[in-house]
């Protein structure tokens, strides 16, 4: 067995008005729960040090600059490292970053045991749109202020596994688990923020987001028999609903343990990485059974080019 103890450490609203030292303490608080538990890795969500911001329109460059991370730790998120060596507990979380070139990206990192950084991905698959847009409820502004990740799908040796990171909308597309999955991920750590109403698509609700949140973490897990833990915030932020639903799921594709609720809660399993063997070695064998010269149209070409009469 090569056990993990993962914590998901699922957080409620950050409101646009709390301070990243509120939101840092949160955090702690969730990994000293964790460290009761026997966790040895913790995943927070998405943009966890702050309100999830692309949903606000701003022109100001240094108003948007306010929500970003110029280091990592810096002195608001020293305390959390701090903790995380204490405990012995490896952690994965999302937040803005500025790189020292003046460029904007939607991150994740992950630390081993010692809160040394061992990982980092940047968000790839940016939803939403632009420019302000007046037929919107709620404006989704993550391609004005992020880059396109440019370190592709990497995964990481630690902790006796492999790892990768993946953020919010990546969860959507088969091609992010697959990418690590060629490279023989075991586990992959992603964060979101997800609203429980899609202003484009009136009729679908909160049960419909969670079922397809389900849908795209289950398959992913099944599809690379990889374990998957998606981890949310969740809850009311400053009047906009966000789904909640953390749950990590096995490389079989069953759910193991799902949130309860849309408030800071951690959820808790030991997750066995040699559950991945079966699937990578007799359900799909990869070298065995795919068939790349069939697979050139996935990269050659983005939207759809229908068949001509």
């Amino acid at each position: 067995m090569r056990n993990v103890v993962v914590g998901g450490a699922q957080m409620g609203p950050i409101q646009k008005a709390d301070s990243r030292s509120q939101a840092i303490e949160r955090m702690i608080s969730l990994l000293d729960q964790a460290k009761l538990q026997g966790c040895t890795l913790v995943v927070f969500p998405e943009l966890a040090l702050t309100t999830f911001f692309p949903r606000w329109y701003m022109e100001d460059q240094a108003e948007v600059d306010t929500w970003f991370e110029r280091e990592m730790p810096g002195p608001d998120t020293q305390p959390l490292f701090d903790r995380a060596r204490e405990h012995a507990i490896a952690i994965s979380f999302g937040y803005a970053e500025l790189t020292p070139e003046g460029l904007h990206y939607n991150t994740s990192i992950l630390t081993d045991r010692e809160a040394n950084i061992v990982g980092k991905y940047r968000k790839i698959h940016l939803p939403g749109h632009s420019e302000f847009d007046p037929e919107r409820d709620f404006q989704h502004l993550e391609k004005r202020y992020f880059l396109p990740g440019d370190m592709g799908f990497p995964v990481t040796r630690t902790m006796g596994g492999i790892f990768g990171m993946c953020i919010c909308n990546d969860r959507r597309w088969p091609e992010t688990y697959r990418v690590m999955g060629l490279q023989g991920v075991e586990m992959v750590l992603l964060g979101y923020n997800t609203p429980s109403v899609n202003s484009q698509r009136p009729a679908e609700g909160p049960a419909d987001r969670l079922f397809h949140n389900r849908l795209s973490l289950q398959a992913g897990a099944y599809q690379n028999s990889t374990w998957v833990v998606g981890i949310a915030k969740g809850g009311d932020e400053d009047g906009f609903p966000m789904i909640g639903g953390s749950l990590i799921a096995a490389p079989d594709g069953k759910i193991v343990v799902e949130a309860k609720t849309e408030d800071d809660e951690l959820i808790v399993h030991a997750c066995d990485l040699d559950d991945c063997t079966f699937g990578k070695k007799t359900i799909f064998d990869f070298a065995r059974h795919r068939r790349i010269e069939h697979y050139g149209i996935i990269t050659e070409q983005t939207g759809v080019i229908e068949p001509a009469e």
